[in-house]
């Protein structure tokens, strides 16, 4: 054993220095070498004659042209940043097209509510593609990193690697192709996701939107429907309309209005109609994090952000008392805070933007945030009217051409205060039609006797009113009459 650990025969720091200095020089001066060999190559064989080579040489030609500098790579991040990368998403949904059975390991996913399987390249696998004759390979690449709270986020990424003489291509042909046919296949599959921040990742926890509300089936004032969707239209053909006026390409929209009017199913239809991606972007939520831009610029173009019930979450003090001496209630949002968020600098962080707020009380609401340019447009769901129950009654019955009933229906509607979403309920519990109508009208008599009930009950009676006003002027003659 001592002469296995003999530390005489050990050499010295100075002589392991020396060496070290050596091999440092000597690496060095091979990459010298490499480099000069690069350029000498690329200067002295022309272009093509180095292509031909190589392509006869295959997997040995493929190593060859990285070595000689011939390749490059792209590559294209989930994320730069808080920012969401659109080129990202499109190169996903583009690949699942280009999958060939050459490939060894794949994804395949299906939500409960899904007509088709996902299927989707694993990480580490490659996609040959070639356009315009240029051959590209795809790779997805995916890492994970721990954050301070000891959380592990997988951080993905695609690379694109082509030859670099078609760099001018790729970049200015080939990825806005790439765009375009990402852009089709989603108006092709028509498939809208609703997003909810509540997991740690944000712009994760999305759900395909299976909500079959559309304007065609929504109980809400014809006139005022058609204004909306000639507003929706008129939007997102304005681009160059916003660039030009100098105005960020936003729109803000309030629904407000007693529950059970269809503030949500109008949600749903404005979605389905634009083909727009829903953001859940509840109060507390937005205090969750650190600075709500953070939150506003992880979400995508072509989107509807949704604050419901904003009256509830929303800190709607007197701004003018409103400082750093102010405490805002916990889970609370402070309107300077959301008024940034809304009409801030950040907010132009992105295009054909949709912000929907919903409220019971408007009237609680600050004027501030009413104005045009936070909520354009206030649309305003009441009570069920004739013409909407009417569309109720073809949604849940079927009945498009009329009924005997309908007239005495609509007389009650018109002197009680009901809700579609009540309407519909009643609507709902008999599959028969004399059956089901019959029972609405009950319900009605019902609520109509109940109303009147409540209103005599609270006004005086005319006799008392009469009372006290005589009681009242006898009064005041005694005044007159009494002597100073």
């Amino acid at each position: 054993m001592s002469n296995m650990f003999n530390f005489a025969s050990m050499p010295s720091p100075a002589a392991l220095f020396s060496a070290y200095t050596t091999f440092t020089a000597l690496a060095f001066t091979v990459r010298t070498v490499i480099y000069e060999l690069q350029r000498l190559a690329n200067h002295l064989i022309p272009q093509q004659l180095q292509e031909k080579i190589l392509s006869k040489l295959g997997i040995l030609g493929k190593n060859l042209s990285s070595f000689f500098g011939m390749m490059m790579t792209l590559v294209i991040d989930e994320y730069d940043g808080f920012s969401f990368n659109e080129i990202f998403e499109a190169s996903e949904i583009f690949l699942r097209t280009k999958i060939t059975p050459s490939i060894d390991r794949l994804k395949v996913f299906k939500a409960p509510k899904d007509k088709n399987i996902s299927v989707t390249i694993e990480k580490g696998e490659k996609i040959i593609d070639v356009f315009q004759g240029i051959h590209l390979t795809w790779q997805m690449i995916c890492n994970e990193k721990r954050d301070s709270d000891g959380d592990t986020d997988e951080l993905k990424s695609f690379e694109l690697r082509f030859e670099r003489k078609y760099k001018e291509k790729v970049l200015s042909s080939y990825l806005p192709y790439v765009l375009e046919r990402s852009k089709a296949i989603q108006e092709e599959n028509k498939l809208v996701k609703l997003y909810s921040f509540g997991n740690s990742s944000m712009g994760d926890g999305s759900v395909n939107l299976d909500h079959p509300s559309t304007f065609d089936t929504l109980a809400m004032d014809p006139k005022l429907k058609k204004e909306l969707i000639e507003d929706l239209d008129r939007f997102v053909r304005r681009r160059d309309y916003y660039r030009r006026v100098g105005k960020a390409w936003k729109r803000g929209y309030l629904l407000y209005g007693p529950p059970g009017t269809g503030k949500s199913s109008l949600i749903a239809a404005m979605a389905n109609y634009l083909k727009f991606h829903i953001y859940d972007l509840e109060m507390s939520k937005l205090m969750k994090y650190s600075s709500p831009k953070n939150l506003l610029l992880s979400t995508a173009n072509r989107s509807i952000l949704v604050i419901e019930d904003i009256d509830c979450g929303l800190d709607l003090g007197n701004r003018q008392v409103e400082g750093d001496n102010n405490k805002h209630r916990k889970g609370q949002l402070s309107l300077s805070g959301l008024l940034n968020f809304i009409d801030g600098l950040w907010s132009s962080c992105g295009d054909e933007r949709i912000i929907v707020f919903t409220t019971n009380h408007k009237e609680r609401l600050d004027p501030a945030l009413l104005r045009p340019g936070r909520m354009d447009m206030h649309i305003h769901l009441s009570y069920c009217t004739p013409c909407g129950f009417k569309i109720l009654a073809s949604n849940y019955l079927g009945l498009g051409e009329g009924h005997c009933l309908f007239s005495e229906i609509e007389m009650l509607i018109t002197e009680v205060e009901v809700t579609p979403a009540r309407v519909a309920e009643e609507l709902m519990k008999s599959e028969d039609t004399d059956i089901a109508l019959a029972g609405l009208i009950k319900f009605l008599q019902k609520k109509k006797e109940l109303t009147l009930t409540i209103t005599s009950s609270t006004e005086p009676s005319i006799e008392g009113v009469l009372g006290k006003e005589v009681d009242h002027r006898e009064g005041n003659k005694n005044e007159e009459g009494s002597p100073e």
